[in-house]
């Protein structure tokens, strides 16, 4: 009861704050005056980071899914602390909240798909499905149509639609790239993984293509992670923005277990292994299977709002800025079904994934507050990431200033909790004179800036700085490490393989007690005095020439 009374205290607390900075915008912490000094490093503590992490993932947030109160409360918490930090409002109707527009919709679970002549697929055992389409109930029928990848990519002379009419048809796609063979080494940038290999890139391109349906096959080799993460994140509530109209929507998203696939294609008279071995190679065409599949997606839709929490510290030349980002929220709860033990954990806490991250920016964010940069520095704390980087799009779309005014943007989406490392990893930083920069400040520290250690996960493409980056803006996000001090080399491997298969979007990302957050501090230190310099450098940091994400920036300047 104490606990309850505590935690009730710390939201009203939250809350008062919050409105009263609103009204008060700006204005300095208590006893802190701004100054033109570099950040207060020392300020960034692992304690801190601990408590701000206790509260963010404690049940009583409800997993902090996006329009939920549990996602309210985090939004009013990160709001209130910003403005403690003396942080203005930083969203353009003067507040700290950016209201993004999401569709939310529940997928009733008596789903079924059915495939040719035999019983249908069950929901969550074998398939997973949700809409494009905005309505209470959508049907899809049509001829399956095996694609291969689903690619269509002239830069590599790829089109795995090539000749196909997929007006009423239901895609039958392979997630991931094809592999690059011997002679192409590059092909689909080699071992990493591109745009091109992402889950929402089939969807899109199926769409644009006509399909009135896409089917993707998991294998966990080409998801990179575990079918259980495919029934809980694409199970329960899902969200998307609101419809344009006359954009092209998939009446059917669906994902199958391997094993389910080899069974439709059986259905078929054909073998699944023998069409994925053709589609590696350029040219292959795409198989219709001659067996129709059918399904009706029946779902509660209703359009809600779920902020962007932006503050700002102002510069001297307001007119540009670098922006720090971290979603906040999680996956909510999963829906209790009959037959579950009273004591079954449904809260997925997101205790790594991310309020780590949201934690160690609130610290990065105080040892700023005593500084007065050229550039103003925003921090922006993202809605719905986990359902398509939902209010990064959103923000993109509508960002505060121009595109080109931004000079570069630093994503954190979950922090080290194993110690201290050698290297520190940020993700894309090769692509723009970020890499240059944050080379020279690591060989100040004494560490190194380490390569992707696992690229064909397609990190890059998965969490909130993808959207910045692809309207210009110079990006990178903080990843996991590969070399920690006094461990073994398999040891950050381990850790990863650990998390994704027993952790990550399950109910036990849960906080621990026997953390090491020394390693959280020091890149967290890392980070802030990177942003300021960027923050306080004569030059803007632009993409490499030959980089996709120049080009935006490249057209804004003509």
């Amino acid at each position: 009861m104490r606990t309850t009374f505590w935690m009730a205290g710390i939201v009203l607390l939250v809350i008062i704050t919050v409105l009263s900075a609103q009204e008060r915008p700006g204005s300095p912490r208590p006893g802190v005056a701004p100054s033109s000094s570099s950040p207060a490093l020392d300020e960034i503590r692992g304690e801190d980071i601990a408590a701000h992490l206790k509260f963010l993932s404690d049940d009583l947030l409800e997993g902090r899914a996006p329009s939920t109160r549990g996602g309210q409360l985090a939004a009013n918490y990160l709001a209130a602390q910003l403005a403690l930090l003396g942080f203005a409002p930083g969203a353009a109707n003067g507040g700290y909240f950016q209201d993004v527009s999401i569709v939310e919709s529940i997928v009733d679970t008596s789903f079924t798909l059915s495939a040719g002549a035999g019983a249908p697929f069950t929901y969550l055992q074998d398939v997973v499905a949700f809409s494009g389409v905005q309505e209470p109930q959508v049907k899809t029928a049509g001829e399956v149509v095996f694609v291969g990848h689903g690619i269509v990519a002239p830069e590599y002379n790829w089109n795995d639609y090539a000749g196909a009419d997929m007006k009423g048809k239901i895609a039958l796609i392979m997630v991931n790239d094809p592999p690059a063979p011997a002679g192409e080494p590059q092909l689909f940038g080699g071992p990493a993984l591109t745009y091109d290999g992402r889950w929402t890139y089939k969807y899109e391109e199926a769409a644009r293509q006509g399909a009135a349906g896409a089917i993707l096959i998991h294998t966990d080799e080409s998801a990179t992670y575990p079918w259980q993460v495919v029934q809980s994140s694409w199970s329960g509530t899902q969200y998307s923005i609101p419809a344009v109209a006359g954009e092209p929507a998939l009446g059917l998203k669906a994902w199958v277990t391997d094993q389910a696939a080899h069974e439709i294609v059986r259905r078929a008279s054909k073998n699944l292994d023998d069409l994925r071995k053709a589609a590696l190679a350029r040219g292959a065409k795409p198989v219709p299977l001659g067996i129709q599949a059918s399904a009706t997606v029946a779902q509660k839709v209703e359009q809600k709002i779920s902020p962007n929490v932006i503050g700002v510290l102002k510069g001297a030349n307001p007119a540009q800025a670098v922006i720090y980002t971290a979603h906040y929220d999680h996956l909510g709860m999963r829906e209790a079904k009959a037959g579950d033990p009273p004591d079954l954990d449904r809260i997925y806490n997101g205790a790594i994934d991310n309020a780590s991250g949201l934690s160690g920016v609130l610290e990065l964010a105080q040892s700023l507050s005593r500084t007065r940069p050229a550039r103003s520095i925003y921090i922006m704390f993202t809605t719905a990431e986990e359902s398509g980087l939902l209010g990064a799009e959103y923000f993109s779309a509508h960002p505060v200033l121009p595109a080109e005014a931004w000079a570069a943007n630093i994503n954190i989406d979950s922090l080290n909790m194993s110690g201290r490392t050698k290297d520190i990893v940020l993700l894309g930083a090769e692509r723009s004179t970020l890499g240059g920069i944050s080379a020279a400040l690591a060989t100040e520290r004494g560490r190194v800036v380490g390569p992707d250690p696992e690229p064909g996960r397609g990190y890059f493409f998965r969490s909130d700085h993808f959207p910045l980056a692809k309207i210009g803006i110079p990006a990178l996000s903080l990843s996991e490490p590969t070399e920690y001090v006094g461990k073994d080399p398999a040891f950050a491997k381990k850790l990863r393989d650990e998390y994704n298969a027993k952790d990550y979007h399950q109910p036990s990302d849960e906080m621990r007690t026997n953390w090491d957050y020394g390693g959280a501090v020091d890149d967290m230190q890392f980070l802030a005095e990177l942003g300021w310099r960027i923050a306080n450098a004569p030059e803007m940091p632009a993409y490499n020439p030959n980089e996709q994400f120049a080009r935006p920036r490249a057209n804004a300047t003509h």
